[in-house]
């Protein structure tokens, strides 16, 4: 069973940063996509970032070139650097993992983490 563990989140205040990482219980070159969603409470979940197996990369329009997003193949990790940090970053992190298979696709969650930015 594939799964996906979240680490690094926490408080921070406004202007600071934090390193989120997502890792797979799988070799992660076996998806054709990852990503970091957020969710913020009374709101939908929303795209942060992603990245494909070809190392394509695109961002929420918030993000405003304060994120990347990364990849380690060596250590099946996703991470997400998020730098300049607002108080409406503030929400859950969730790591998302995308694959197709023959016959359709599987989607991956992890459980999420807590990041909250303080003014």
């Amino acid at each position: 069973q594939v799964q996906l563990v979240e680490s690094g989140g926490g408080l921070v205040q406004a202007g600071g940063s934090l390193r989120l990482s997502c890792a797979a219980s799988i070799r992660i070159f076996s998806f054709n996509a990852m990503a970091w969603y957020r969710q913020a409470p009374g709101k939908q979940r929303e795209l942060v970032a992603a990245i494909t197996s070809g190392g394509s990369r695109n961002f929420g329009d918030f993000v405003e070139g304060r994120f990347t997003i990364s990849r380690d193949n060596a250590r099946d990790t996703v991470y997400l650097q998020m730098n300049s940090l607002k108080p409406e970053d503030t929400g859950v992190y969730y790591c998302h993992a995308h694959r197709s298979v023959a016959g359709g696709t599987n989607d991956y969650w992890g459980q999420g983490t807590q990041v909250t930015v303080s003014s």
